[in-house]
């Protein structure tokens, strides 16, 4: 499990842990991103969530903004320890969903603006996908995003489980990580579905299999 909080004027270092990203970087380009990193740019102090293994480069691009982060790798988190405590009458595996929320989303009463949630929903499995939203939204101030990316099938290259780094301009770096297996491809009802009660919905297209979205809460 990796589950840290950086503040601006916290000094730090990478996290060493034994598996992450491995290869080189690809940039893509992102409309969510550019609209995100406009309210970064422009409001100080916001609290953020970054999803996935330590990516120091974007510790220090947020931090270095005035914002903090809050690090947690859910995929990692959710397919490397058992969750499973045992089964139901009918064979259904029963799932520790409280006890993954309490390991991997714990706050400490924080509450944030900016959640930067990227591709995890595909990978989580079923049973921690609508708690994981559920407690995202109860732990988000009034008007925080969530942006997160959505594949529109799961075969091809596209569904490489993925990190993903920021950069100063309108493109996220792509970097290939451990290799979970895609759970499931999103429609954009069923991402609207997923999302009920939430205030907004904006949704950029993109070129490839995968599709932005921005959720306002």
């Amino acid at each position: 499990m990796l589950n840290l909080f950086f503040g601006k004027k916290q000094k730090t270092e990478p996290v060493i842990v034994p598996t992450g990203p491995t290869g080189p970087k690809y940039p893509r380009h992102s409309g969510g991103w550019a609209v995100l990193r406009q309210r970064l740019q422009n409001e100080q102090g916001l609290n953020t969530i970054d999803v996935g293994y330590t990516s120091p480069g974007n510790i220090n691009y947020l931090t270095g903004l005035g914002h903090s982060v809050f690090l947690s790798d859910l995929v990692h988190d959710a397919c490397t320890q058992n969750w499973i405590t045992g089964n139901d009458e009918e064979g259904h595996p029963i799932w520790d969903v409280e006890g993954f929320l309490e390991q991997s989303l714990n706050f400490a009463g924080r509450n944030f603006d900016i959640v930067f949630l990227w591709t995890s929903l595909d990978y989580l499995p079923e049973p921690l996908v609508a708690p994981v939203v559920a407690h995202l939204f109860a732990a988000m101030n009034p008007g925080g995003q969530v942006f997160a990316l959505f594949h529109t099938r799961i075969q091809g290259d596209e569904t490489t489980h993925c990190r993903f780094h920021l950069t100063t301009g309108d493109e996220v770096e792509i970097q290939e990580s451990e290799a979970f297996p895609i759970q499931r491809a999103f429609t954009n009802r069923s991402i609207e579905r997923l999302f009920a009660g939430w205030s907004g919905f904006r949704q950029f297209l993109a070129k490839d299999s995968v599709s932005e979205v921005i959720i306002t809460r």
